[in-house]
């Protein structure tokens, strides 16, 4: 599955009653989890018991919850909840009818990919441990560029900042063009330069 060794193959069901009775979320998370989430089962394992791969002291193992749904969208609160309910590193495999995306959930945000077909995907296990394989595995599902040598928490919380400033940036540009007021158009332009003058910070940081 998703181009792994079949010796990561597992097929452990968590039923979704299992995990509100274990972890009790409040009403509206528990509403929101069951109107969007249909199954949950643990479908893969890679672990230096099932890859020759070794675990350092963060990651001793990544597990993949397929998790299939009953509408193509699923909230980010969902993987959220789910993240922080089950103490594991945890890849989630978000699967509608026949396609998936894959999500995780790092430095406080939920980064998901687009969607494939469920046979395109081929999972590199690249690294010299569990610990670089789950941070790659990571940067594939999030388009991120470690090659400039940032740490990954550091490079999601970047990009993140990147995207609202551009839009930030188009909104206020758009708003200046069609200012009549001088003054308040002269005041957009400033606003605008200082936003570029901190795009270009993070940019080249």
């Amino acid at each position: 599955m998703f181009g792994l060794p079949k010796s990561t193959d597992i097929n452990k069901q968590l039923p979704k009653k299992m995990i509100f009775e274990k972890f009790r979320p409040n009403t509206n998370d528990r509403k929101l989890f069951d109107d969007q989430i249909s199954r949950l089962a643990i479908v893969s394992e890679v672990s230096p018991q099932t890859v020759s791969i070794a675990a350092n002291e963060d990651v001793s193992a990544v597990y993949i919850l397929l998790v299939t749904l009953k509408a193509a969208d699923c909230d980010k609160k969902n993987i959220a909840l789910l993240s922080k309910l089950i103490d594991q590193r945890m890849l989630f495999a978000l699967q509608f009818e026949n396609t998936i995306r894959l999500a995780v959930y790092r430095a406080d945000r939920v980064l998901i990919s687009e969607s494939r077909p469920f046979d395109d995907w081929k999972l590199k296990l690249s690294g010299l441990d569990l610990g670089a394989v789950w941070e790659n595995i990571i940067a594939e599902i999030g388009d991120i560029d470690l090659s400039k040598g940032k740490g990954l928490d550091e490079t999601i919380l970047n990009n993140e900042r990147r995207s609202k400033l551009t839009k930030q940036i188009t909104t206020l540009e758009n708003k200046a063009m069609n200012e009549k007021q001088p003054r308040r158009k002269w005041e957009l332009v400033n606003e605008i330069n200082k936003l570029k003058a901190e795009l270009e910070e993070i940019s080249n940081g």
